[in-house]
């Protein structure tokens, strides 16, 4: 996996997020607030929901990679981190400069490490290869993306491409 992994997939990965975060908020800043808080059956209910576990996903896994703090909520909680949107907002774009920061540090030996953590979701300690870990990290982000993307889509705004190629054309 790290050969596939390495520094440049990282800043590039950290780019592509940072950039696609900044379109998702832009487009949701055009939603009223009671319809981004709308529950509209996404797995975490609402626009709002799914943002603010995109932000309490960062704050873990980069509480494990980087020394963050640790979320305030739990997991199952991760919905309701933050009441305000404008102050989400603020979170994220912190969060991207903090991620990208990072991303400009990680090593090759860095990633060829094992990370061993204490997982609260699963009640166990965990052992894996930070590689494989930070494929996770930003599959995560796309993921959960994807689905602020469709709740932002039905409420009738665009974020323009998201193609990683289009939004990044060259690794970083």
């Amino acid at each position: 996996m790290t050969t596939l992994v390495n520094p440049a997939f990282v800043r590039t990965m950290a780019a592509y997020n940072a950039e696609m975060n900044r379109r998702l908020y832009d487009a949701a800043a055009r939603i009223p607030d009671a319809a981004r808080r709308e529950n509209r059956g996404a797995f975490w209910g609402s626009l709002h929901g799914t943002l603010c576990h995109l932000v309490w996903g960062d704050q873990m896994w980069m509480s494990r990679f980087d020394g963050w703090a640790k979320p305030t909520v739990t997991q199952k909680q991760s919905a309701t981190l933050v009441e305000d949107f404008d102050e989400l907002r603020r979170l994220r774009v912190g969060s991207d400069d903090k991620i990208s920061a990072w991303a400009g540090r990680v090593s090759d030996d860095w990633l060829a490490q094992d990370q061993t953590w204490f997982s609260a979701s699963v009640q166990k300690e965990l052992r894996q290869p930070r590689g494989f870990l930070v494929t996770h990290f930003f599959n995560h982000q796309t993921h959960h993306r994807g689905q602020a993307h469709a709740l932002i889509t039905a409420c009738g705004e665009k974020t323009g491409d998201t193609d990683l190629f289009l939004v990044v054309p060259e690794p970083v």
